[in-house]
């Protein structure tokens, strides 16, 4: 990803159709919607058993597992946008970036923790801010500190418009709770696709010229 491409959509400001996005994620959920589904609940029973069985433990899910893990809806998502083949183990391809995920994770994690404990409204900015770290990682190349940087400059530029993006997942994922738990699995998978789809919308423009849209970085 080009810096300085970056600075300049940073600089500029940027604006997006919640709605559209939306759409857009949902139509690459139904595309692989039993893949989706499938991993949400692998997810979902992982996290469980820690809850359930290894409570003691749960940090290490936290930590070590949730990172890489989460980070494979964004590697599909970037299969499926460059009409790449999906296969159900490429949603395992996160753990090729194991440990920047786990570092860029858990420094947000701390930032956003100390900013709730300071003042609450510190630990909401930087929670919403934060949102594209990860990606940052991923498809920019970044160390965890230019991506969070990165991350919470471009949505510093329209923060209340990310909040309500963000909210409007939140809320779609407490219906999928109310539906007797199992819209989760629909829901889960949509929060993330949307997520990668407005990253991609708002950085296209900064991909590295030699590159088509966002590839990830394997150096």
């Amino acid at each position: 990803m080009d810096q300085l491409k970056l600075q300049r959509i940073i600089d500029s400001g940027v604006d997006f159709n919640i709605s559209n996005i939306i759409d857009k994620a949902w139509e690459m959920f139904k595309a692989r919607a039993m893949f989706h589904i499938g991993f949400a609940f692998l997810i979902s029973t992982i996290q469980l058993f820690f809850t359930l069985y290894l409570e003691d433990f749960a940090f290490i899910y936290s930590i070590f597992l949730s990172p890489p893990l989460v980070a494979g809806f964004y590697l599909v998502a970037n299969r499926m946008s460059q009409n790449e083949y999906v296969d159900f183990q490429n949603y395992f391809d996160g753990f090729n970036y194991i440990l920047p995920l786990i570092i860029v994770n858990l420094i947000t994690a701390i930032f956003i923790v100390a900013g709730l404990v300071v003042f609450i409204l510190p630990g909401i900015y930087l929670g919403v801010g934060y949102v594209f770290s990860l990606l940052f990682v991923l498809f920019g190349g970044f160390d965890f500190w230019p991506a969070m940087e990165y991350s919470r400059k471009l949505v510093h530029t329209n923060w209340w418009k990310f909040f309500a993006f963000l909210l409007l997942l939140l809320l779609i994922n407490i219906g999928g709770f109310l539906c007797l738990i199992v819209g989760l699995l629909v829901t889960i998978p949509l929060t993330y696709l949307s997520i990668y789809v407005l990253f991609e919308e708002l950085t296209i423009d900064a991909a590295d010229e030699e590159g088509e849209g966002l590839l990830m970085n394997k150096e």
